[in-house]
């Protein structure tokens, strides 16, 4: 009888500890695959495909218990990312940013009058994003209209969102135009995660990202270029992110266990990654690591 009362009391918080996930709602650089204006193969030739395109880069997270839900970035493909996400019985509780520039936010557009005509749905952001929004058409329409809720962060300090689950900004170096720009830590009832789909060079940053392995359970890390030169006619300084072949000759000599944990995320159209079959995914797999996929779930 004893063994049954436990077994009543814990059973509501071992469905908890199972019901929170992470979901790949998106994979891509902000312009979407494929992308406006590329006239060349690697975007040409899924033009007529619509089951090849990919959404930009975006990361739901759900609690199975209590029927809510976050998203990580409003993308250009919030309409499609956020049917995914909701399935129609989740709430959708607050959108989390990480900058200004507009793969990651221009999804906000779909919450005003024009849309869905949203009731304050909370839009978490650092300071400097607070300040674009509530400053600049049309997204101060949102505001104004309280579509949206905006709920300044601070960097470094976890936000709770239910029992069990919080989120903490990290600020990442980034081209900082008009906003800072922030990964994101969020850890669940039993395991973590590292969100963070840009960030100039590794080397720039002030944390060290073989220490942020050592925390969390999974990590999607910035894959914009798999390599220097990948763009012909642009200056890559200009846009600088870490090469997927500098961040795994950073991580070549952690443990498999650490590899196992990264999953490249945010791929340019011009990134092989992104094609199936390609010598780029095989490298990455030969070397231990993952590259993210649209509809996949992880555990929290």
């Amino acid at each position: 009888m004893k063994f049954f009362l436990v077994a009543i009391l814990f059973f509501p918080f071992f469905l908890f500890s199972q019901s929170v996930k992470v979901q790949v709602l998106g994979i891509a650089q902000d312009g979407g695959f494929p992308h406006a204006g590329c006239k060349k193969e690697c975007c040409f030739s899924h033009l007529q495909h619509p089951e090849a395109r990919k959404m930009v880069s975006c990361l739901g997270l759900k609690n199975e218990a209590s029927n809510t839900a976050w998203m990580f970035e409003a993308t250009p493909d919030f309409k499609f990312q956020q049917a995914i996400l909701l399935e129609d019985k989740f709430n959708l509780k607050g959108i989390f940013l990480t900058h200004a520039h507009i793969g990651h936010y221009t999804g906000l557009m779909h919450l005003g009058r024009e849309v869905m005509g949203a009731k304050q749905v909370p839009v978490f952001a650092m300071p400097r994003m607070v300040d674009f929004l509530k400053n600049n058409g049309p997204w101060s329409q949102l505001v104004s209209l309280e579509n949206i809720v905006l709920q300044p962060l601070a960097a470094n300090s976890p936000v709770a969102l239910e029992e069990g689950i919080t989120v903490t900004p990290i600020l990442v170096p980034h081209r900082d135009e008009f906003s800072e720009t922030v990964g994101y830590w969020v850890k669940g009832p039993n395991k973590q995660f590292l969100f963070i789909p840009d960030i100039d060079k590794w080397e720039k940053w002030d944390e060290d990202l073989i220490n942020w392995l050592q925390k969390v359970d999974y990590a999607f890390l910035d894959a914009t270029f798999f390599e220097n030169k990948e763009v012909p006619g642009r200056d890559m300084s200009e846009i600088p992110h870490p090469f997927v072949v500098e961040t795994m000759q950073k991580l070549e000599n952690i443990p498999p266990s650490e590899k196992d944990k990264v999953y490249f995320i945010h791929f340019n159209h011009t990134n092989p990654v992104l094609q199936e079959n390609s010598d780029a995914r095989k490298l990455i797999l030969k070397n231990g690591f993952h590259y993210a996929e649209e509809g996949m779930v992880f555990g929290l």
